[in-house]
């Protein structure tokens, strides 16, 4: 114990839970715990986000007590700012006989580029009024041409990144948002403490992260009647806002037209494909997969001897493991096919090529069930209790031949 205890304090507490989160294998789980106890007592913010996360590779805790935590750590990060209360704008009521004034509204988020938010949202942002529509860019320019599209529809595209929580804050009370939306949740590069300093007067969130936030200072949450139906409302912080048919919008319409085109399709030889099977799918990250699932995949294999499994190499390093677990499982080696991940129209394009895909239940096809969904490939998913769980189920839903691709357990 002290020696480990010696080689926390030399290498430094954060630097050793980062090598851990990411070994947990090579560390050893009672190590993990120790070094949460230590960082836990030691750290001057005691509910660091590191530390939850450590805290969520140990399953230490339940979902919904990580999620009260992140939202607890940016509250505390929000309570360290030396900020007064923010003064509001003065609330604009619904109906109005003028036009004169309108409503302010802010989308804060990392994901303004080559991201799925961006490929599903690049074209609302100019939907609106452009005087009153101001994006709050949380990560630098990639260059690409996502972020260039979103930055020439919007009036006030304003880039962030280098800015401190509380400026950014400031700027937005500043800028008198009255409906300040984050497209973040508890992804990548977000930044909860702004929402936590409370700059607007009415908080949302939507698209981002599919699920609560936990957080009493997000208002509403942004969804639809059968992805949150008002029988789950008691797993939800926020106030829900049902949106008519599917909430979870996409900008295909805009950007994916020539998919549709019969004159532009791939064919099953182009991605070693075998021509004379019948090819299930299923396009999601890897990690969204369970053995229950994986499973029941390998039994439908089985029973449908001239089928095939169609995965992403995503990431590539699940390859070998997966065609392992199947070949013991009396699949065989041929049925499981790998291709790489390919760009974003092409990626649309090719899923047409499959005959079916499967869904995965604990963390539905969001994105991707859009794009099979998009290229006439039918989908079939079960429906749990969580957001996350019945998204595909509502996309389904929305193409009018839901109910046929929706099952029950």
């Amino acid at each position: 114990m002290q020696i480990w205890l010696l080689l926390i304090r030399i290498v430094g507490v954060q630097r050793l839970l980062s090598q851990a989160i990411s070994r947990p294998c090579f560390y050893g789980q009672s190590f993990l715990k120790l070094l949460v106890t230590v960082y836990i007592r030691y750290s001057v913010c005691a509910a660091g986000r590191i530390v939850i996360k450590c805290l969520q590779k140990l399953r230490a805790l339940s979902e919904g007590r990580l999620i009260r935590k992140y939202a607890a750590h940016s509250s505390l990060v929000a309570s360290r700012v030396d900020l007064p209360p923010f003064n509001h704008p003065v609330p604009i009521p619904i109906k109005r006989d003028d036009g004169n004034q309108r409503l302010k509204v802010g989308y804060v988020s990392s994901d303004f580029g080559n991201h799925p938010l961006s490929h599903l949202m690049g074209s609302v942002f100019g939907m609106h009024n452009r005087e009153n529509v101001f994006c709050y860019a949380l990560s630098q320019n990639d260059g690409t041409g996502w972020r260039q599209h979103i930055r020439s529809e919007t009036e006030h595209f304003i880039d962030v990144s280098a800015m401190t929580s509380d400026v950014i804050a400031k700027m937005i009370n500043n800028d008198g948002i009255q409906i300040l939306i984050n497209l973040n949740g508890y992804t990548k590069g977000v930044r909860n403490e702004i929402f936590a300093m409370q700059p607007a007067p009415i908080q949302v969130s939507y698209m981002g992260f599919p699920g609560t936030t936990g957080a009493d200072y997000i208002d509403y949450l942004v969804t639809d009647e059968f992805v949150s139906p008002l029988r789950y409302a008691h797993i939800y912080s926020e106030k829900l806002v049902h949106l008519p048919h599917c909430y979870f919008v996409n900008d295909y319409k805009q950007k994916n037209r020539d998919v549709l085109d019969p004159n532009c399709q791939h064919k099953r030889s182009d991605y070693g494909l075998p021509e004379d099977k019948f090819i299930f799918a299923c396009f999601n990250q890897l990690y969204k997969m369970d053995p229950e699932i994986f499973n029941t995949w390998c039994n439908i294999l089985k029973r449908v001897p001239n089928s095939a499994l169609w995965l992403l190499r995503f990431p590539a390093a699940g390859e070998m493991r997966l065609r392992a677990y199947a070949v013991a499982q009396g699949v065989r080696p041929e049925q499981i096919i790998f291709t790489d991940v390919a760009m974003k129209h092409e990626h649309i394009r090719r899923s047409a090529l499959a005959d079916l895909c499967l869904d995965t239940p604990l963390c539905n096809s969001h994105s991707t069930g859009t794009d099979v969904l998009w290229a006439g490939l039918p989908m079939v998913t079960l429906p749990l209790e969580k957001m996350a769980a019945r998204v595909a189920g509502s996309l389904c839903l929305a193409t009018g031949l839901g109910e046929e691709m929706i099952v029950n357990r």
